[in-house]
């Protein structure tokens, strides 16, 4: 059921909760219960119309008996305000927030931001005009950050796709479609990367542990995690030429080099920083791939037991709610 920019929203019936995994399938399915006052907000960051797509599709297969949303944009005031209402029409009192990045730390104090669990963001009625235009549209986002107008409460996943333990088994999936000899061949885990240095770290750290098992998964020459530092102009150039090195290196010894996007959906810029250069790749990201779904169903799972927040305009301080 569409409503609006949400993909999906939708009331299983009166029966006890079991949610399952079929093996190997991906989908996930769900023996439905009583209405409750939960619902899933989950957000993306919002791309191209396949990039959306691979995202929804994702969703589609997230069998829920509480109603589910998708607000795209990096934390865009407009967006959420619309599928919080949207999951308020349907009766949801409690909002998960699954936040589908790589990074945890990606637009999380913006988001309780825009939730009113922190201070910093306007009212509504002070930005209603940012979300003029339709800049809350999957396609086109405004950014704008104010506080929604809700009376929901809301737990906020913190773990981001780096972090998550399904991830590992993508990067094996993807490696092993596209591997020939893996003696011979080496493998390059690329990620965007954020701006500050020490962050940068962080994600390198946890990408290490994401790639422990592609390692053992077969006998590869190397296996190696890079990050572009695509936004930042400075950092990215020396960013690059290190990634166009080891690419360089590997096809100059002989090696087959297989990269793998460390993103949620598509390749991003991968194809002009890497032109000229020899190897291999699905271009696919995580998605798809069932243990996307899997994770957002974990996420969602360990949400629903709270503890909840909320800040309504006449509780100033975020309250915790069981």
């Amino acid at each position: 059921m569409f409503h609006g920019s949400t993909y999906l929203s939708r009331w299983a019936g009166a029966f006890t909760v079991l949610l399952s995994i079929l093996s190997g399938t991906g989908t996930l399915r769900a023996e439905t219960a009583g209405k409750e006052p939960f619902g899933l907000l989950v957000m993306a960051h919002g791309g191209s119309k396949e990039w959306n797509q691979s995202v929804l599709d994702a969703v589609e297969h997230l069998q829920a008996p509480y109603p589910v949303a998708v607000a795209f944009g990096m934390a865009d005031a407009c967006s959420i305000q619309n599928e919080v209402r949207a999951l308020e029409e349907q009766g949801a009192q409690k909002v998960g927030v699954v936040r589908l990045f790589v990074s945890g730390e990606s637009w999380y104090e913006r988001t309780e931001q825009i939730l009113g669990l922190r201070a910093g963001a306007p009212s509504a009625a002070q930005e209603a005009a940012a979300c003029e235009g339709g800049g809350h549209a999957a396609h086109h986002h405004s950014m704008a950050l104010f506080r929604i107008d809700s009376r929901a409460s809301f737990a906020l996943s913190k773990q981001g796709l780096a972090e998550a333990p399904e991830i590992g088994a993508i990067l094996v999936d993807r490696a092993g479609s596209l591997s020939r000899e893996p003696k011979k061949e080496d493998i390059l885990v690329l990620a965007h990367g954020p701006g500050d240095d020490d962050e940068n770290r962080r994600w390198l750290a946890h990408m290490e542990a994401r790639v422990a098992e592609l390692r053992t998964s077969r006998p590869y020459h190397d296996v190696a995690v890079m990050t572009l530092r695509e936004d930042w102009p400075e950092k990215r150039k020396s960013a690059q030429e290190q990634v166009r090195a080891f690419v360089s290196r590997s096809s100059k010894e002989g090696r087959r080099v297989i990269v793998l996007p460390f993103r949620l959906s598509g390749f991003g810029p991968y194809a002009e920083a890497l032109a000229g250069l020899d190897y291999q790749a699905d271009r696919s990201g995580f998605l798809p791939h069932g243990n996307v779904t899997r994770w957002i169903a974990r996420q969602a799972e360990e949400l629903r037991t709270g503890p909840f927040r909320t800040a309504h305009p006449d509780r100033p301080n975020p309250q915790e709610e069981p």
